[in-house]
């Protein structure tokens, strides 16, 4: 089956152009200028007029959390919702963290990952490994890992003590072997131990209220460790890939350290170019509303959000994920009634990213290029799946996103396709939407119907970090 894409504007990291995209055997096979002779000699079983509109590749998510297990609970979105909602947002690959178990092996824990996600995934899929416990055998599956390309990325904690967190030491041997290997680590960067001892002062001192998690995971804690980490690091000669990143203090960090030429990279997420502590401070009507927008790193002062942006132009932060880790308000987020730290940290978003991307590129913020830049092809690069994913050019799979730049929507818990019964974006408006979605050249979704099946996708070994 052959699908022809015409007249829409094709908008890659690279360049902007008018032009038909043909599609053959899940791959594109051909792009040429509209109205050429090239293209008006292909012939397709099925034609999509693209007039107006953008033709986009599919969104790479390098960040989710689905059916993940924390605090007592568990993410409320399993593969199967979460990667559907995803591609209604315009995304078509995410790449997920398989956790290992304390005291247990990498291989148990991808895994556990594997039985929750083969046969249930929209879209495609991969895998990084969440390191708790680092040792010589962890350190070998590592290396055994970033070979095979099962999983060629792997993150550690410098916060929660006593359920993923790790050391400088493990951390430093953990570095080492990726330096060794191709491995790229990812941190989780805030000083855990000092935040659990500002946990413990305030509920002594009866600050309970969700307000309080964004006050005691300070900012200046979040800069310590990325700079840390960072140096450890540099020791190990590794590269270093922050995830989060939150605060203007942690972000100066990370451009001290490319300014001097070290291999550093950040990911910020929607929630902190779009979201504040104004919003962690929500009451509502029964005093709680703010448990919404717990998540970790937190929520930060609007004022942060102007150097996020400045970081994105800038290349000092490469990435735009969304740490999708959604749980409902209702029995979920309510376990922390009485006591903040108790509230499952996370937040939804993975349908929601392309579009708060596109509101920015309305607004002046980042350019069209640089949007497709930062939620397409530099995750793909960053995490080994590029040019099969990330771009539109031949060869690559057709992962095609048909994106109006015109509509307005408003975005709500009443609309989403998310499983959690709120928004964190609820009542913002927003110019652009999705309107057609090609996983591996399969329609999934078109003009608000939904065309994708459990199953479709697939799961993706990747190459080492293409970004160096």
């Amino acid at each position: 089956m052959r699908t022809l894409i015409t007249g829409g504007l094709v908008v890659t990291a690279a360049e902007e152009m008018t032009a038909d995209v043909l599609i053959e055997d899940q791959r594109i096979v051909a792009l040429a200028a509209t109205g050429s002779a090239a293209a008006g000699s292909w012939q397709a079983e099925t034609v999509i007029d693209a007039t107006g509109r953008y033709v986009l590749p599919g969104g790479v998510d390098a960040h989710t959390h689905m059916q993940l297990p924390f605090g007592g609970t568990s993410a409320s979105d399993t593969f199967e919702t979460g990667t559907r909602a995803a591609a209604w947002g315009g995304t078509t690959t995410i790449v997920d963290f398989a956790v290992q178990s304390m005291g247990g092996s990498l291989r148990e824990g991808l895994d556990a990952w594997h039985a929750k996600a083969e046969g249930n995934c929209a879209i495609d899929y991969g895998f990084h490994t969440i390191v708790s416990d680092v040792n010589d055998a962890v350190l070998k599956e590592m290396e055994l890992l970033t070979a095979s390309g099962e999983s060629t990325s792997f993150k550690l904690f410098m916060a929660y003590p006593g359920v993923f967190y790790s050391d400088d030491g493990k951390i430093l041997r953990a570095m080492q072997r990726g330096a060794a290997s191709g491995g790229l680590i990812m941190m989780h960067a805030e000083n855990g131990p000092a935040i659990d001892v500002l946990v413990a002062q305030a509920l002594t001192a009866g600050h309970t209220d969700p307000r309080y998690h964004g006050e005691v995971r300070r900012e200046l804690l979040e800069a310590e460790a990325t700079h840390r980490a960072i140096k450890l690091a540099q020791v190990a000669g590794a590269p270093l890939y922050v995830v989060h990143v939150s605060a203007a203090s942690a972000l100066a960090e990370l451009a001290t350290a490319r300014d001097q030429g070290l291999p550093v990279f950040g990911e910020t997420c929607p929630q902190y170019l779009f979201l504040s502590t104004d919003n962690l401070a929500e009451r509502g009507a029964d005093g709680f509303e703010g448990a919404k927008y717990v998540c970790s790193t937190p929520l930060r002062p609007r004022e942060h959000q102007a150097e996020l942006w400045r970081g994105l132009r800038t290349n000092d932060l490469q990435v735009v994920s969304t740490d999708h880790c959604p749980f409902c308000f209702v029995g979920q987020k309510e376990l922390g009634r009485g006591d903040f730290s108790k509230i499952p940290n996370g937040l939804p978003g993975v349908e929601n990213r392309m579009d708060l991307l596109h509101q920015a590129v309305v607004e002046g913020r980042i350019s069209r290029r640089r949007w497709v830049e930062i939620a397409c092809a530099t995750p793909a690069r960053m995490f080994g799946l590029y040019p099969r994913k990330g771009t539109i050019a031949p060869g690559a799979d057709a992962d095609v996103v048909i994106y109006d730049p015109g509509a307005e929507q408003v975005l709500s818990a009443a609309t989403h396709h998310m499983n959690v019964d709120y928004s964190a974006y609820e009542g913002k408006r927003v110019t652009g939407q999705v309107r057609t979605v090609l996983s591996r050249g399969a329609v999934v979704l078109d003009d608000g119907r939904w065309l994708g099946r459990a199953g479709h996708g697939r799961f993706l070994t990747r190459a080492t970090c293409q970004y160096l």
